[in-house]
């Protein structure tokens, strides 16, 4: 560790120091530099929380006069963060109501055979990254049904370790769906919009990240099957329809649990008509699902919403703010990836891809990650021509992969470790990733090139 420690210091003066040159952003952007860096390798190479680690950086930044206390404040405040405020209230309103429970629970039993189970595992799984708004929580929420079917299915090994791999995987694809779906995209989002003056919003990312995250879901359910399972393990019969008995009429609970989530992403999803902002449908939405008859109170709603997260959404957001601000983000850009600047357009996407969808080799958490890349892919994007809405987007979604080890992804290590219950191993994960994350990066590629210019978000624009 001190070895890392002095080359990690030595790294962050050379960057102080080239940032000081002629040509460079100056001695802000060279704080900046040196504070990001250094927060960087707490990140990769330390056991400090990642929240504290933000904070810290953003303090020092702050107290050096760099970022204006008022700026990193306001972060805090931001719609994006009372919009995910709102959003786990509700999905606390929905999973006290029972809902989520009888949602999951009904598709499972329709199937008739291993991959009939897969895919409408991955529908219920998209699905509920529309109303769940964190990856970690539905791992949870799906942890129950795995080890269900892990208990009925004891007899087939190779299908109960495809089955523990498949989750995790398609909670973590699936995320891209919504702007809620991972802070990440709450931290990109913002940081396009503090660069460029106008974010994606909801309905847009919906728009777009929706058939990402269905085509990206089943493709994985296939890649899981075709590794973990034999022939005859796919096409093996059963029925679990004992295993999910049918749980009767709805509940008055839960028709005004669905109503109320209806109702608000009918809202959010209508917002050029009405033009209210999504935070404050979200809020508004909040309030009744906390309201008898209900069966979540405002209490227990907000002791569901991760803190830590939000603290860390906004403190990363300050911090990529900041490297924008400075100067610093775009000098980067220029010295790192200068190569690819007269480059089609179509190399510097896949030059971005693959450097995004990499990244959670060295930054594990999805949040730092969106803070390290947008920074730089906005100067680049811009420096080169390309919608800088387009590659974020991108980015973003590329950087959603990281399945490679156990400490990659809470979901990933929360699968890993079940009592009772055969997963896989980290053996089993370098070889989903070795197949998955070619593919996926080659998918992202394509719906840049193809589907999202169809759908009004052009590479070039």
């Amino acid at each position: 560790m001190p070895k890392r420690l002095v080359v990690v210091a030595a790294v962050v003066a050379c960057l102080s120091g080239a940032a000081l040159l002629p040509g460079g952003p100056g001695l802000d952007g060279a704080v900046v530099l040196a504070v990001f860096a250094a927060a960087v390798a707490a990140w990769v190479l330390t056991d400090l929380d990642d929240t504290w680690v933000a904070l810290a950086a953003v303090c020092l930044l702050a107290v050096a006069g760099v970022l204006a206390p008022a700026e990193l404040f306001a972060t805090l405040g931001a719609d994006l963060v009372w919009l995910l405020i709102a959003a786990f209230v509700l999905a606390a309103g929905l999973t006290r109501s029972g809902l989520v429970d009888r949602f999951v629970a009904v598709l499972p039993a329709r199937a008739r055979s291993v991959r009939g189970l897969a895919h409408l595992l991955a529908v219920a799984l998209v699905v509920s990254s529309l109303a769940v708004p964190s990856t970690s929580g539905r791992a949870a929420l799906a942890v129950p049904v795995f080890t269900a079917l892990a208990g009925v299915l004891a007899g087939m090994p190779r299908v109960v370790r495809a089955l523990a791999v498949l989750f995790p995987t398609v909670v973590l694809l699936s995320a891209v769906s919504t702007l809620i779906g991972a802070g990440a995209h709450l931290v990109a989002d913002q940081l396009l919009q503090q660069a460029t003056g106008e974010g994606i919003g909801f309905v847009r990312w919906l728009l777009l990240g929706l058939p990402l995250a269905v085509v990206a879901s089943h493709l994985s359910v296939e890649v899981v099957l075709r590794l973990f399972t034999t022939r005859e393990d796919r096409r093996a019969r059963f029925a679990l329809r004992g295993l999910f008995p049918p749980k009767g009429p709805w509940t008055l609970v839960e028709k005004l649990a669905a109503a109320t989530v209806g109702v608000v992403l009918a809202l959010w999803c209508t917002e050029p008509l009405h033009g209210l902002p999504p935070a404050l449908v979200g809020l508004v939405g909040a309030l009744a699902m906390t309201v008898r008859p209900h069966q979540v109170t405002p209490g227990a709603a907000l002791k569901t919403v991760p803190w830590s997260l939000l603290l860390f959404t906004a403190a990363t957001a300050a911090l990529g703010s900041a490297l924008v601000a400075s100067g610093a983000a775009g000098w980067l850009a220029d010295a790192a990836l200068s190569p690819v600047r007269a480059a089609p357009a179509w190399v510097v996407l896949l030059v971005v891809v693959v450097v995004s969808t990499a990244a959670h080799l060295a930054v594990q958490s999805r949040s730092a990650r969106s803070s390290v890349l947008v920074p730089v892919v906005i100067p680049l994007a811009l420096a080169t021509g390309l919608d800088p809405a387009a590659v974020v987007f991108a980015a973003t979604a590329a950087a959603g992969f990281c399945h490679t080890l156990t400490s990659s992804a809470k979901p990933v290590a929360l699968f890993s470790d079940l009592d009772g219950v055969p997963t896989y191993s980290p053996r089993d994960l370098l070889r989903l990733s070795a197949v998955l994350a070619p593919l996926h990066g080659a998918l992202v590629v394509a719906f840049a090139l193809l589907v999202w210019p169809a759908l009004g978000l052009p590479l070039v624009p």
